[in-house]
């Protein structure tokens, strides 16, 4: 292979779409990653291709999402067509649930500020009763009051994602390949990975949390830090649920996915009896028919986040060649990866309304971020 024009660094959804996306641009890629060794939050990723409630805070990131949700179909279509992989992505609108008037006042009041937020367009969201919930939701429990419905929301196999991503990018694909030192020069950029050294014009850091000490060998600390969740998966059920839910959805398959927690335990990606028995029941409240379903798995993942949560996208201090792309919703906006960011970086420069996701926004008070989603998804 010629040499690339492009270094990816990291080969989970995020670097794997931005790569898929370069490569669509007739961009020469190298993609470098240390495989299923690293803290792979792509392997413990839920499954949603989510909008609803995303971006409290951050219009640019509400727009960015939107975005993202309505190119899924394009970017799945094509995608399972290149791979021959399906990826059991489904678009049927997905439900966020409240269980009691407390709850379900709090869901009002995220999309009320949120339809303020987005301004003339609106924010495509409805309040559901609980009466016509049972229509679409049959079995819920006494607890759920009502709910929200976004009709652009979906779900997909993550798995089956990144599998799709990694077929589709095979000859530019190098697991094994941890980045040890990065060297930039005027004409690019030198990686050490894997016992070899790597060169291009440009490269980009989209490895997670292994950002962070891929920033740190170009002087610039990222502000990300892990969160750990939790997910459950039960065996496989008769065909029950029609519609994806924040917390719970079920597969193709029949399996239910049961989640998930939000802890602060640093890089921990381990499972707790606390936090398992907490998530099933609530998973229970919501759907008591889940009382005999046996959990046949259980894992724990690390999200990353910065400290609003939400993405940074920007070129590195003093490296005008290196661009970071960090962010834990690597589901829902590979479409947007993969079709849009993609063609800016081989375009050249990212758009004017992208400077709202540079970290130079943490140099500004705290106040003005904290307006954060008690419900962000992946």
């Amino acid at each position: 292979m010629s040499d690339p024009d492009f270094i990816v660094l990291g080969g989970g959804l995020v670097g794997s779409a931005i790569a898929y996306g370069l490569i669509r641009q007739g961009k020469r890629v190298t993609v470098l990653d240390e495989g299923d060794v690293a803290l792979r939050a792509s392997r413990g990723n839920f499954g949603l291709v989510w909008v609803q409630t995303k971006g409290l805070g951050m219009p640019a990131y509400a727009d960015w999402a939107r975005l993202s949700v309505d190119v899924w179909p394009e970017f799945a279509k094509e995608l399972t067509q290149r791979s021959g992989i399906d990826m059991n992505y489904r678009k049927p609108g997905g439900f966020q649930v409240a269980l009691g008037e407390k709850d379900m006042e709090a869901r009002i009041e995220v999309i009320d500020k949120l339809r303020a937020q987005q301004g003339a367009e609106g924010y495509d969201c409805e309040i559901v009763e609980r009466k016509r919930l049972d229509n679409m939701l049959p079995g819920l429990g006494p607890e759920v009051v009502g709910g929200t419905y976004c009709p652009h929301d979906g779900h997909v196999s993550p798995l089956r994602l990144l599998k799709a991503l990694h077929k589709v990018i095979a000859d530019s694909y190098r697991p094994n390949s941890k980045a040890t030192a990065i060297r930039g020069s005027a004409g690019g950029f030198q990686v050490d990975a894997g016992g070899v050294t790597h060169a291009a014009p440009k490269i980009v850091l989209a490895a997670g949390l292994g950002n962070l000490p891929l920033g740190e060998m170009l002087g610039f600390k990222l502000p990300v830090r892990p969160q750990r969740g939790q997910i459950l998966v039960t065996e496989r059920l008769p065909a029950f649920l029609d519609y994806p839910l924040s917390g719970v959805r079920q597969t193709e398959e029949g399996s239910v996915l049961l989640g998930s927690s939000r802890e602060e335990v640093g890089y921990d990606n381990s499972t707790t009896p606390d936090a398992m028995h907490t998530i099933a029941g609530n998973a229970l409240r919501i759907f008591p028919r889940l009382q005999h379903a046996r959990v046949v798995r259980a894992w724990g993942a690390l999200r990353i986040l910065a400290p609003d949560e939400f993405p940074i996208y920007q070129t590195l201090p003093g490296h005008d060649g290196a661009m970071v792309a960090t962010c834990h919703s690597g589901v829902s906006l590979a479409g947007a990866h993969a079709l849009c960011f993609a063609k800016y970086l081989a375009d050249g420069a990212l758009p004017e309304h992208f400077t709202a996701f540079h970290s130079r926004r943490f140099d500004v008070p705290k106040a003005s971020y904290e307006l954060v989603d008690p419900d962000h998804h992946a």
